[in-house]
């Protein structure tokens, strides 16, 4: 996911252990060449555009979605029909209307402003629905209470921070009436350690121990047997997945990396009441808030 994904439409942060490091240094500041830092100085406030023109309309729809968010610049894009707007170092299309938005590069989502629907999402959640039904249950290592009221499906990794933190609050979401269907996601890759020690889990006889184990850091046994832990790390790829946990509901929407136990049973509420709320306005009716 983009810094600019959460900064212009206020999602959930992602908090998720990337694939590969993240050298980017800090915004705001610049190496002095005594080795320390010093504030970068802002630059001067552009002149607000004209009202009704293709660049106030521009502003108007990314202020639709963040008030706080102040483009540094808004111009024409190259191609025709849109605008270009640079926001903390991104670079965002905004159609000449002001309806759609869309954020560009890897992962690249395009948004109904009016609607306030990701539209890339949409798209996705059913591709992710699918794919995830390629996976039986009896593959996955499952938490769940007695009665859950929500499932969600989370690719995991035992070495990644963001995803031990999940697991050891694992009671707490069962607690929220939140069952956990974990599938493997080794973010280094195939055939590394990483992923050995993930075939071993799913190949041991209690898996649900094996994972509290290795996320815990506690000798396991290696074991190789027929698993489908290559079959979950495609599925995680052609799912998306940047980072791990990534956790989807079970429609397919992706809610975020580590999200905590209340806040995600609240994330859960507010989707189901969204999607009651869309199915009782029938064909055409408003999407529900991002």
């Amino acid at each position: 996911m983009k810094r600019i994904l959460f900064a212009v439409v206020g999602a959930i942060s992602l908090s998720a252990c990337a694939q590969a490091p993240d050298s980017a240094k800090a915004p705001g500041a610049m190496a002095s060449s005594a080795g320390g830092t010093m504030a970068a100085k802002a630059p001067a406030a552009a002149a607000a555009p004209k009202a009704g023109t293709p660049e106030a309309r521009a502003l108007d729809a990314i202020g639709k979605l963040n008030a706080r968010v102040k483009p540094d610049k808004v111009g024409p894009a190259p191609m025709p029909g849109f605008q270009e707007a640079i926001v903390g170092g991104q670079v965002v299309y905004v159609s000449n209307d002001g309806r759609y938005l869309f954020l560009p590069g890897s992962g690249g989502a395009l948004y109904d402003v009016d609607a306030r629907k990701n539209l890339s999402e949409t798209a996705l959640a059913s591709m992710r629905k699918d794919l995830l039904k390629t996976i039986p249950v009896s593959e996955r290592i499952v938490f769940a209470p007695a009665n859950p009221k929500y499932t969600v499906t989370v690719f995991t990794d035992v070495e990644c921070g963001y995803c031990r933190k999940f697991h050891s609050e694992i009671a707490e979401y069962n607690r929220q009436g939140i069952a956990v269907q974990y599938l493997a996601f080794p973010r280094m890759g195939l055939g590394s350690d990483d992923y050995k020690k993930m075939v071993s889990v799913w190949c041991a006889p209690d898996r649900r121990k094996a994972l509290t184990d290795a996320k815990n850091d506690h000798q396991i046994q290696p074991r190789s047997c027929k698993t489908s832990v290559n079959q979950q790390y495609d599925v995680g790829q052609r799912a998306g997945l940047t980072g791990t946990p990534m956790i989807l509901a079970a429609d397919g929407t992706q809610l975020g990396g580590y999200i905590p136990p209340a806040a995600l049973r609240a994330t859960l509420d507010k989707l189901a009441a969204d999607s009651a709320k869309t199915a009782s306005a029938g064909p055409g009716g408003a999407a529900g808030g991002l």
